[in-house]
């Protein structure tokens, strides 16, 4: 029991971890300077002002934080981390672009895409390094992803550190 414990719920949340601190550190550390630097695609911004660089590099810098604090005790990780962290990060630039496109404002909520697009992405970007959780975990996480969003969401808009909650 305690090895599927182990496969199902521990390494799977030690795996993803990377991700979800780089989806998480924007929130906290970002602001300042929008990552588009105002620029547009077409005559729509291409991500708005809630993507700024300081939190795309935050995002990136905790996730490969994470990364190397877990590679002392599994070393395959830290390059599996660094994949995850640009996934999630670029998962999240995605869902805003497509948003901004679809003449979105910021702070509007799409189901899925909000909760699961860095999620996918940061799982696509890892795919070609292996060790991947198993069928279990990968569907744990499937599961766990949602509602986590939603949670950390309502409190960091608590915190006054999002204008949304979602």
């Amino acid at each position: 029991m305690d090895g599927n414990i182990y496969l199902i719920i521990i390494y799977p949340l030690v795996y993803i971890l990377p991700a979800y601190a780089a989806n998480g550190a924007p929130v906290i550390f970002g602001g300042g300077r929008p990552l588009d630097l105002g620029k547009r695609f077409g005559k729509k911004r291409i991500f708005g002002n809630s993507k700024s660089i300081r939190g795309a590099i935050a995002g990136l810098i905790a996730g490969i934080m994470v990364g190397i604090a877990e590679s002392q005790v599994f070393p395959y990780l830290l390059y599996i981390s660094i994949a995850l962290a640009l996934g999630a990060i670029f998962g999240d630039l995605l869902g805003s672009f497509i948003k901004r496109q679809a003449g979105m404002k910021p702070g509007t909520t799409v189901p899925f895409l909000d909760q699961y697009g860095f999620f996918v992405f940061a799982l696509l970007f890892a795919l070609p390094f292996g060790n991947l959780p198993t069928l279990y975990g990968f569907l744990f996480l499937l599961l766990l992803t949602g509602p986590l969003h939603l949670i950390a969401n309502i409190c960091a808009n608590k915190l006054k550190l999002k204008k949304v909650p979602w």
